[in-house]
């Protein structure tokens, strides 16, 4: 638990550190009135800050930890303080044998007894020497603190897997709108030769339209690829918890390295499943403990005062009363209520025990899955490069023939369109083979959200 702390409070200070690291950073920012080009790992790190469902999460494991200490406060004597006070408008009446007073055997007189002002002022203190409930319940809040670990690290996981995955999408559609401003460049210049060649009468109208046409057709393309890329930056901005109205680029440099071998680490998943089996294993123990006998300590010490206030005998006096003593309490039947709850977890074990299994086994085709996938895109990339010189060598040539008369428009705008294709068949490719590499990490445990 010591460790526990200290490990909760190095969480803590990290955080506060690179709070005042990224306000000072995003302040100036604003002032300036300039975007800031961010790399993905600085948009990782804004969010570990700022995204909403990571400060739940660590809020989430202060919670756990305060219940932890709240189950272990049970063991900790308690003391109370209570006092009362009571006026008797009509004194109590008590039956007393007429033979104390030297009356016939069996028969009683009603006497009223006492005096009209009863007061008193007392502390208890009660303490648990044996309770196998409270030692349960500490067990449980310990593992289920262990829980809200885990699930903040599964959050950090899901947050670092979707920046990625936005980030790439953003990457593509910045490179698609260089792709579709170079393919307007040419199209542009396409169509103010065709326009010469037109107005020398050497093509036909019909010629130049097409071209024109691709041009818009284009236009239009770009303006689609922009509101796309407005919609990817506002999702991006919001998973890092940043405003949508905060300035933003990111860098359009891909990068993607050679194939990697990874360790196969415990899933965070399976890791959840274990500890919730574990969860549900320490809360049957403690139901089959609730029969066992529990002993506590308890004790109280007080001031009882009685008074009278009428003449000629009025008076108000205290007499102390105190007393310890220990208490066993053993249940002996409660309804099978018990029997009920300890079939229903022991039932609630057996799926929890399915559904280790279950991610397990998902996990493992998940993975061979993964592999498979980024194995064939880096090969796509490979193919796509070669694509992409041989089109643009044809495209090259074609633009030569048609100069020279010997080739046709048709052929020039398919050579285009194969070169596009090329080059936006390649860009698809090292966005899926970086999210299978990314997939690929998480199922084997590698990512992370310092990576």
């Amino acid at each position: 638990m010591k460790t526990k702390k200290i490990f909760n409070k190095k969480l803590v200070n990290i955080h506060i550190l690179v709070v005042w690291v990224l306000s000072l950073a995003l302040m100036s920012l604003s002032l300036s009135g300039k975007a800031q080009t961010w790399s993905l790992q600085q948009c990782i790190d804004t969010a570990q800050v700022y995204n909403k469902n990571l400060q739940m999460g660590r809020n989430n494991i202060e919670l756990g930890a305060e219940r932890e200490q709240e189950a272990k406060a049970n063991l900790l004597p308690k003391v109370n303080l209570s006092a009362d006070y009571k006026y008797f408008t009509e004194l109590p009446y008590q039956l007393m044998p007429q033979s104390a007073f030297g009356g016939p055997d069996g028969m009683y007189k009603e006497v009223q007894m006492g005096v009209p002002h009863n007061m008193s002022a007392n502390i208890q203190l009660a303490m648990p020497l044996y309770n196998p409930q409270v030692y349960g319940a500490i067990q449980t809040t310990k593992i289920a603190s262990g829980l809200s670990e885990l699930q903040y690290k599964k959050t950090e996981e899901q947050v670092f897997f979707e920046i990625s995955n936005l980030y790439y999408n953003a990457q593509i559609l910045v490179h698609q709108q260089q792709f579709i401003e170079g393919n307007l460049e040419n199209t542009q210049k396409l169509l103010e030769t065709f326009e010469l060649l037109h107005s020398q009468l050497m093509i036909k109208k019909s010629d130049v339209s097409k071209v024109a046409l691709q041009k818009e057709q284009l236009i239009t393309q770009r303006e689609l690829v922009k509101s796309n890329l407005d919609q990817v930056m506002n999702a991006l901005k919001f998973s890092m918890g940043i405003s949508i109205q905060q300035k933003l680029e990111i860098e359009t440099e891909i990068l993607h390295q050679s194939v990697a071998e990874y360790s196969l680490n415990q899933p965070i998943d399976l890791e959840i499943a274990l500890t919730q089996n574990k969860l549900l294993s320490s809360e049957l123990s403690t139901l089959k403990n609730s029969r066992l006998p529990s002993v506590s300590l308890y004790g109280s010490y007080g001031q009882a005062g009685f008074g009278y206030d009428e003449k000629p005998n009025d008076f108000l006096k205290f007499y102390p009363v105190s007393f310890a003593g220990l208490q066993l309490s053993v249940p002996i039947f409660n309804g099978t209520v018990t029997k009920r709850k300890i079939n229903q977890k022991k039932i609630e074990i057996q799926n929890s025990e399915l559904q280790m299994n279950n991610v397990a086994e998902q996990n493992n085709m998940l993975i061979e899955n993964a592999t498979r996938k980024r194995f064939v895109t880096q090969q796509t990339i490979e193919n796509t490069t070669n694509q992409i010189d041989l089109a643009k060598t044809v495209y090259d040539e074609m633009v030569l023939q048609q100069k020279q008369g010997t080739s046709s428009l048709t052929e020039i705008l398919l050579a285009d369109n194969a070169l596009r294709e090329a080059q936006q068949n390649q860009l698809t490719a090292i966005i899926d083979y970086l999210k299978a590499d990314l997939e690929l990490k998480k199922l084997t445990g590698n990512i992370s959200i310092k990576n």
